[in-house]
């Protein structure tokens, strides 16, 4: 049998011969994916509490102002500020107490003074407040020991937020003090960006939801991917395995082509079995398949009728690794979200962390701490199948493709990429 005729007969013959002779570098990858994906323009109305976490639709202003009236900054004494001239300890200023509480809507009169709470309203003819410690009552009159100007320790109409007031862009991402802030301008509903929609499709034959017999796996990767999907803003959907056959791995990613996005996990290398990346080839294009980063190289991305896919490993670790990496800022993308970086702290690291030049390792460490300075010890120098390793660390240190590792007693950043923002 010839080559032509190999080619004919098994259409992957070359990919699985070629392998990953040429990785992409992770950052071009990743714009390659992204640069295939459109946000999506699905809007809705939500109240203030289910908004929490979602990407502002359209610009958000202030009906009202906050306050909406001039208000008492401390506890003290609303006066006119003209009438406390020349108060000081040995020289207090003698004003009459007026109302007793300026919720009554009593108006300050010339020579008078009206008890005031912080918050409260500032009763009309009032343009200062002097605080409590500044003053002393006797009987019905009051001395106060420090002159005032006008306003002072007075909140005036919009101090907060102004009526008109530019709050919020497009796109951003509301947070719980911003819930609090739409509250007080009035606002109680909001339009939003609807969370982008996930397929998860675990694949491979030896994949059982529970009890493994000999040669089966429990599937771990599909839950562990749906759980980060939500995380970060997404709806997953977590599909039952598909076994590794084209006709059942072509039906699967037909039948999510109504999500916004695609992900795939196992299949995604060149074996006999690694199905997945030819599959998505025929139905669409394979836009990258092998990444220089560490664990899992076998990434494929790829997109179908204009959705894209997202072809992760089979080995725990490295599908942790590349739906970081690739499956985030795509669903961040897609979702209208701001793509955050992750949260750093510096460590000391403990050993050193060995990596392969060009390409990009994330090592996985667990944080101590040593006479107050923190430690960064590896968990496992490789083993893209230990999901303990990932489990059980704090979080992962990078290293770039332009360095051979770190050596160790090096300074180091620790990311947390569990970190659900």
């Amino acid at each position: 049998m010839d080559a032509a005729d190999s080619d004919s007969d098994d259409p992957g013959a070359d990919r699985r011969a070629a392998g990953f002779k040429d990785r992409t570098r992770v950052a071009a990858a990743r714009e390659t994916l992204l640069s295939a994906a459109t946000p999506h323009e699905r809007t809705e109305r939500l109240p203030l509490g289910p908004a929490d976490g979602r990407a502002v639709a359209e610009p958000v202003t202030s009906p009202r102002p906050v306050p909406g009236y001039d208000r008492a900054a401390m506890d003290g004494w609303a006066v006119r500020a003209r009438d406390t001239f020349g108060a000081s300890g040995r020289s207090p200023e003698i004003l009459r107490v007026g109302a007793e509480d300026a919720d009554t809507g009593g108006e300050v009169a010339p020579g008078e003074a009206v008890r005031v709470h912080t918050g409260s309203e500032l009763p009309p003819g009032a343009d200062a407040v002097v605080m409590i410690e500044e003053t002393e009552a006797v009987g019905g009159e009051l001395e106060v020991f420090d002159a005032v100007t006008e306003s002072e320790n007075v909140g005036p109409v919009g101090e907060d937020v102004s009526e008109g007031q530019h709050l919020f862009d497009a796109g951003h991402r509301l947070r719980p003090s911003d819930l609090g802030l739409l509250k007080s301008v009035g606002v109680d509903e909001v339009s939003v960006y609807e969370r982008p929609t996930v397929g998860v499709i675990p694949t491979g034959e030896e994949l059982v939801q529970e009890d493994p017999g000999p040669g089966e796996i429990v599937e771990t990767n599909g839950l562990t991917v749906t759980r980060l999907v939500d995380r970060w803003g997404g709806v997953p959907t977590y599909r039952n395995v598909v076994t590794d056959e084209e006709a059942a791995l072509r039906a699967a990613i037909q039948r999510d082509l109504t999500k916004d996005i695609v992900v795939t996990t196992g299949g995604s290398s060149v074996g006999e079995r690694d199905l997945v990346p030819e599959v998505v080839d025929e139905l669409g294009e394979v836009l990258v398949h092998g990444v220089a980063l560490k664990p899992g190289h076998p990434v494929a991305l790829g997109v179908v009728e204009e959705t894209p896919v997202v072809m992760l490993p089979g080995y725990p670790v490295a599908c942790i690794v590349n739906a970081v990496q690739f499956l985030r800022p795509l669903v961040k993308r897609v979702g209208h979200l701001p793509d955050s970086p992750f949260p750093t702290v510096e460590a000391r690291l403990e050993r050193k962390i060995p990596s392969e030049p060009g390409v990009r390792t994330f090592a996985r460490v667990r944080l101590d701490s040593d006479d107050g300075e923190r430690v960064a010890t590896p968990t496992r120098a490789s083993g893209s199948g230990v999901l303990s390793s990932v489990a059980l660390a704090d979080g992962w240190v990078v290293v770039p493709e332009d360095r051979e590792g770190y050596a160790e007693g090096e300074t180091v950043a620790v990311e947390d990429w569990e970190w659900s923002a």
